[in-house]
């Protein structure tokens, strides 16, 4: 009798039996005849060697300690583990120059520029230079929405002490505000194994630009016409391998879909707002197995 496959689903320390949205994975998996292990990537217990995969989930603290979690992952590739997304996937999105990357592969999206570690100075010359009256911040690795600010150019006293002391944790981004997200909302489009399955929108409260739940967003189901989801699909016909899964983010400008976010890592994939999306994603999960 052939054994049955373990797979573990990589989480953090908040949430060792997994987020909210992924917990239906487990149900799903086991359908497919494989044992799922919620399992924290932190945990220096854990056998990894003993599963015929990771799947790498709610792992929401690895900006917090990234050469740690980069560590972990140098440690499951030299022991042969099969990871998904794959450990390369992960370093590459993992800093968000990957918007640099993909715009030199023909990827509509949102203007980027870098700024180093301590260069307050830098975004104040780079929204005079790029002719914008409000910017965003980010550093170039985070999740979230942590450390993530929006700034009237030229910039006053106030905003000048927080971004001194942003851009003391490292890169940072700099783009220009996208009106269009406090306006309408922010667009994710889920992909399983290079398929597009269903469409969110995430929208800011009121006040806030940021559309992640933990800052008060909201997050509901849309149809969306093919012409976006073609656009979208794009995104991941750049990459060099299918992901297993993908989020891909952005905004609707003139029609056309503006790349803000790629989320490879750990996303939230909503799989709760689109019946069906949790077997898809376990099946492929067993695809990648067989």
């Amino acid at each position: 009798m052939t054994q049955q496959p373990r797979v573990a689903l990589a989480t953090y320390h908040r949430a060792p039996d997994l987020a909210p949205d992924d917990r239906s994975l487990i149900q799903a998996l086991e359908s497919c005849g494989i044992i799922p292990v919620p399992a924290v990537w932190s945990d220096a217990g854990v056998a990894w060697s003993s599963f015929d995969a990771v799947v790498i989930r709610s792992c929401w603290d690895y900006h917090l300690r990234v050469g740690e979690f980069m560590g972990w992952l140098d440690r499951l590739d030299s022991a042969g583990v099969r990871v998904f997304n794959s450990p390369s996937l992960i370093r590459w999105n993992s800093n968000k120059r990957y918007l640099l990357d993909l715009s030199t592969r023909g990827v509509a999206t949102i203007p980027t520029t870098i700024v180093a570690r301590g260069g307050a100075d830098d975004v104040s010359r780079v929204a005079r230079a790029e002719g914008w009256s409000r910017v965003v911040v980010k550093p170039a690795i985070s999740a979230s929405g942590y450390e993530t600010y929006a700034f009237d150019a030229p910039l006053d006293e106030g905003a000048r002490g927080r971004l001194e002391r942003a851009t003391m944790i490292g890169e940072m981004l700099v783009q220009p505000f996208a009106d269009e997200v406090p306006r309408h909302g922010e667009y994710s489009f889920t992909f399983i194994d290079g398929a597009f399955s269903h469409a969110t929108i995430k929208r800011a409260s009121r006040g806030e630009f940021r559309v992640q739940t933990e800052h008060g967003g909201s997050v509901d189901p849309i149809d969306v016409n093919e012409s976006l989801v073609s656009q979208a699909r794009q995104v991941i016909g750049a990459l060099p391998e299918t992901p297993l899964y993908a989020r891909v983010d952005g905004i609707i400008r003139g029609g056309a879909f503006l790349l803000m976010e790629l989320e490879l890592i750990e996303p939230n994939l909503f799989l709760d707002y689109q019946s069906g999306a949790t077997d898809r994603l376990a099946r492929a999960i067993a695809a990648r197995l067989a």
